[in-house]
């Protein structure tokens, strides 16, 4: 299995628990992103992959990569829909597990939002990333290693 990261967004809050997941149980993570990110100090268990500048740049280099059976970490509702639909796993940073049972509705969902957002509609966005979620997240990654490791 291999972790991968979407660095575009990914909480500060979040990168000291991911990094301990990786080093404690040796998995091999690549962070993709836009732009030079870190998640904590050199480890030989993590690559980062720094892609050209544009509108889902990262999430097509993941997609590419991507192999059954591995997890991304990400908030992108449609990169976590085009993961489930390869077979692999995928946590969003408040500790949502996607799967094939919920993500459609997480997708039609957002759609909603989004064409209502389009046509001038005000919406409030997501509450602000609280240590509650990074709570619930390191426990849904527990969770999810201690089921697929």
């Amino acid at each position: 299995m291999t972790l991968f990261v979407d660095g575009d967004a990914f909480p500060n809050l979040l990168k000291p628990i991911v990094f301990k997941a990786i080093n404690r149980l040796k998995i091999n993570t690549l962070v993709i992103s836009n732009k030079k990110i870190s998640i904590g100090e050199n480890s030989s268990l993590i690559t980062y992959m720094v892609v050209e500048e544009g509108m889902d740049e990262a999430d097509n280099k993941i997609v590419e990569l991507l192999q059954e059976g591995d997890l991304v970490i990400t908030a992108d509702i449609p990169l976590a829909n085009r993961t489930i639909e390869k077979n692999a796993h995928a946590i969003d940073h408040r500790g949502e597990l996607y799967t094939q049972d919920n993500i459609k509705e997480y997708l039609a969902f957002r759609n909603l939002m989004q064409e209502l957002r389009d046509s001038g509609e005000v919406t409030k966005g997501p509450a602000p990333f609280s240590k509650k979620d990074s709570q619930n997240f390191a426990n849904q990654l527990n969770m999810f290693f201690q089921k697929h490791l």
